[in-house]
């Protein structure tokens, strides 16, 4: 029981209605002054008389009294700031708006009420400035040095917050003086506040220019302070002169004493001293006059680190405490192959003497035992030191980095230093912190062929070849010699083997172009060249990845070659030699390797489709190998390189398949050839033919959902391909077309029943193009083809041709009806006629841009979206391009309905798709 008349303390009392009196307190008088602020904040009555009691209560005997006053005073700074603030933005405003409006007039009723209102704004911004510097004088500055330590914290904490967040009143030395004088405060606690109060106002770059005076008065106490007996009070100090440093406000001269911090007995300074020191001096990033570093920053830095080293030389011990403090933040300490290379003179920036070799073999033996989690200062409690699941994992890899890193050089470095006693013992040690099974395994490797080595070797060529000719003939023979040596090598090193034997071999070509006088001998040569790497790249044409020795996975190597073919080829197609001295540089590959070159092709298309459930990275790489093959493989066709009447059926039979890039790469595609050729029926039509033989390859397979897809790709080419004559283009084709259904017709009745289905999956698109007299005359075709036959015989295998008849009839009898009523809706009237709006006109100027291959294709694609949206067949037709750049289980789980995406991909995927193979056929 308390007596009557006795407080009791909030903070030491353990009843409930306590618990929370703080925040309750001050979430209380900020709630009250923003509710009060439109009006009772200002009427200097209610108010004046709470600052009035607070502030007499805070000068009060009772230390309860001073805490729960000094509390709710320095909160209503707080919320009066916030208060100021809303009224400083609202007079900049309305002084905005005054000054624009008198720009428009000199006076008016909306002048006055501008005036009126900035007046008004400014005379309560002045009053509650007052209310802050009454609150300040009258309670701030007793109770900044009040007995109660807590007291004197919560004073110089809120003196920080009101500085940085209201320096127009607060950032002056009439203020920021408190904060210097509570350096000197007698409680650690009061002077870390100052501290960091300090720390946070340096931050902003803005407030360095005023703080100048008053650093320049206490610049030497807050490096004292990174010297005191209380490390949290040290270890703030030292962040708060870093940030002087960071600002140039202490010269370098001033920073000896913390130095000698770096053998400090405390962990936590020696830390917070060991990142000043590397920021400082190491990394340097306090000196903005120091130019950038050219070359290895790891060399650099490790250079200078080494002079810091230099002042411990004598005393091994000393130096381990100096690398123990800066290993945390130095990165180049990290860099355990940079270090073995400097102490093997491998190409220095930095000469090292023998003082500076001995302290780097500390270096390295320290931090190899630093970087697999061990200490290498003895801890002050000598407790048992424990790592969680990821720390481990961090040390096993960084033990794995320091075993490859010492493979090839750790015995140079034994035979080197092998009678230097002050660095052998640190070097031999090192042997106890590899792995030594992964050692042995990795020099055992090194003793045959290294093909890692080889790869790296081989892709610096490349990047080396890309930019200059590399004229060294050595490299052409050995690289066929181990291609010919080493069947087994890895797919990469092959790709990069056939990459830069191309690369010679157009570096060659370029160089006979651009010269003058041609020697037969410099023809031969190239001649001899291109035919050794064709046929190599002919090797893999004939050895699929699944039969090659070792059974390596062959996908991307496969990629690869079709790619490297394809940019052979076209490098030295006939039409860039003909009629030339050149001619006999001319190539064309024969139908046979064609063949192949497309099955391997074809496998790459095929084989995302069949790996859809694989991981992500997996997919994304085979989808991208995919649109790669199709693109070498359209490139042909488009620059001419290879006859089109077998490869361009093939690629246009997959205008429909494999997801969303391929389409957009075949659409390209048929674009370039209806500019080059008015006629390219023929190459639809044998499109239809080849895809339509897949359906019955893949109809003589149980798997019935196999059959129906099959069929409804034939249905979706057909009515993609048909699509593109529509409006203008289809009458300009009519011939095409015609023939298109004609032979398409011939087709179907060979051997009949048997292809009948081929109506029904490729002609009846086309036949639906036609006009009304050409369909009726398909109707007559195909019926004087049936009368002697008996139908009913095999019912099922001629309702394709049923389906074919009754469709085309039933768009006769629908257009002689849409005729008849147009008719008769003319002979009604009366009149000058209406003039047509010119629609399309509107649209080409609004397209000007646009090819009319392009439009027509654009246009095949609305019609699509119109007449077949309710089909889920050709749901994924048009998906954007950028789809096919991710993996299939992402294009499953995005993929939206065909009415939704078919605006999208008209416009987006069609011209990045004809960007792709632009830039491909001007490569070539």
């Amino acid at each position: 029981m308390k007596l009557q008349g006795e407080v009791e303390d909030y903070r030491s009392s353990k009843k409930k209605e306590f618990k929370n009196f703080k925040e309750n307190l001050v979430s209380f008088w900020d709630n009250l002054v923003v509710e009060c602020q439109n009006g009772p904040l200002f009427d200097k009555d209610l108010f004046d008389k709470c600052m009035d009691y607070i502030i007499a209560l805070s000068c009060t005997p009772p230390r309860v009294y001073r805490q729960v006053d000094s509390m709710t005073g320095l909160q209503l700074v707080t919320s009066f700031i916030s208060v100021a603030k809303r009224l400083s933005t609202q007079r900049d405003t309305t002084q905005r708006q005054l000054n624009a409006e008198r720009k428009k007039r000199a006076d008016g009723p909306r002048m006055e009420s501008l005036n009126n209102r900035l007046l008004a704004t400014h005379e309560q911004k002045l009053v509650i400035d007052e209310m802050m510097r009454k609150i300040f004088t009258g309670l701030f500055v007793h109770r900044y040095r009040d007995i109660d330590p807590n007291i004197r914290i919560s004073c110089i904490q809120s003196l920080g917050v009101w500085i940085l967040s209201y320096p127009t009143l607060f950032l002056q030395d009439l203020y920021l003086k408190y904060l210097g004088w509570t350096l000197n405060d007698k409680s650690a606690g009061v002077r870390k506040a100052a501290v960091l109060a300090l720390q946070n106002l340096y931050q902003v770059e803005d407030n360095v220019q005023t703080l100048s005076l008053f650093t320049e008065r206490f610049s030497n106490r807050m490096i004292e302070l990174a010297d005191v007996v209380d490390v949290s009070v040290a270890v703030c100090a030292i962040g708060l002169v870093k940030q002087l440093l960071r600002h140039q406000l202490i010269p370098d001269d001033d920073l000896g004493p913390l130095y000698d911090l770096l053998i400090d007995d405390s962990p936590e300074i020696r830390r917070a001293i060991g990142e000043l020191v590397y920021d400082h001096l190491i990394a340097q990033k306090f000196n903005i006059s120091q130019p950038a570093s050219k070359g290895n920053d790891s060399e650099v830095h490790l250079g200078r680190m080494l002079q810091i080293l230099r002042e411990f030389s004598t005393d091994p011990i000393l130096s381990i405490y100096v690398i123990d403090d800066v290993w945390e933040y130095m990165n180049a300490m990290k860099d355990w192959k940079c270090i073995i290379s400097m102490l093997l003179d491998e190409n220095p920036l930095i000469e090292l003497t023998d003082e500076d070799a001995t302290n780097l073999t500390r270096l390295l033996f320290a931090s190899v035992r630093k970087g697999i989690g061990e200490r290498i200062v003895p801890a002050s409690d000598n407790r048992k030191q424990y790592y969680n699941k990821a720390q481990k994992e961090i040390f096993e890899s960084n033990r794995r980095d320091i075993t490859v890193a010492m493979m090839k050089n750790y015995t140079s470095l034994l035979r080197k230093f092998m009678a230097d006693k002050a660095k052998i013992p640190s070097l031999i040690e090192i042997i106890v912190y590899m792995d030594l099974e992964l050692y042995s395994l990795k020099r055992q490797e090194q003793d045959g062929e290294d093909e890692y080595s080889l790869l790296v070797n081989l892709k610096r060529l490349y990047e080396l070849q890309l930019s200059r000719p590399v004229s060294i003939e050595d490299l052409y023979r050995d690289s066929i010699t181990i291609l010919h040596s080493f069947r087994n090598l890895d797919d990469e090193v092959v790709s990069f083997l056939l990459l830069n034997m191309y690369l010679d071999v157009a570096w060659y070509l370029h160089s006979i172009i651009n010269s003058e006088i041609v020697s037969e001998g410099s023809l031969s040569s190239l001649l001899s060249k291109r035919y050794t790497l064709l046929e190599e790249l002919e090797y893999f044409l004939n050895a699929t990845p699944e039969v090659r020795v070792g059974g390596k996975s062959g996908n991307q190597l496969a990629c690869r070659v079709c790619n490297i073919l394809a940019d052979v080829w076209c490098l030295f197609r006939k039409n860039n030699f003909l009629s030339t001295k050149l001619e006999r540089l001319g190539y064309c590959p024969d139908a046979p390797i064609l063949q192949k070159f497309w099955r391997l092709c074809e496998q790459q298309l095929k084989i995302s489709d069949d790996t859809e459930d694989e991981d992500v990275n997996k997919d994304y790489i085979e989808e991208t190998n995919r649109d790669a093959a199709m693109i070498a493989a359209a490139k042909l066709i488009a620059s001419d390189t290879v006859p089109k009447d077998y490869l361009a059926p093939e690629i246009v039979s997959h205008f429909v398949m494999h997801g969303a890039g391929i389409p957009e790469i075949v659409k390209s595609l048929i674009t370039v050839l209806k500019k080059k050729d008015d006629d390219i029926s023929v190459i639809f039509l044998e499109a239809l033919k080849r895809a339509y033989r897949r359906h019955v390859e893949l109809s003589k397979s149980d798997d019935e959902s196999l059959k129906i897809e099959s069929f409804l790709e034939c249905k979706n080419l057909a009515a993609r391909l048909a699509g593109i004559f529509i409006g203008a283009a289809r009458n300009k084709h009519r011939p095409e077309i015609l023939r298109i259904v004609k032979e398409g017709i011939e087709y179907a009745f060979q051997d009949a029943p048997k292809q009948l289905s081929f109506l029904e999956a490729s002609v009846l698109h086309f036949a639906s193009r036609l006009s009304l007299p050409d369909i009726r005359n398909i109707l007559q075709d195909v019926q004087k083809r049936t009368e002697n036959v008996n139908t009913d015989e095999d019912p099922s295998g001629w309702r394709p041709y049923n389906t074919f008849y009754d469709s085309l009839q039933e768009k006769c009898a629908k257009n002689e009806g849409i005729q008849d009523e147009k008719e008769g809706t003319m002979a009604r009237h009366r009149g000058r006629p209406r003039k047509r709006q010119n629609i399309e006109g509107k649209r080409l100027f609004d397209e000007h841009n646009s090819s009319e291959e392009e439009d027509s294709i654009r246009t095949s694609d609305q019609e699509d979206a119109q007449g077949e949206g309710d089909k889920e067949d050709e749901e994924e037709d048009n998906a954007p391009l950028i789809h096919s750049l991710k993996s299939s289980s992402k294009l499953r789980s995005l993929r939206v309905s065909r009415e939704e995406n078919r605006g999208q991909s008209r416009t987006g995927a069609s011209g990045r798709a004809t960007d792709n193979l632009a830039a491909s056929r001007a490569s070539n």
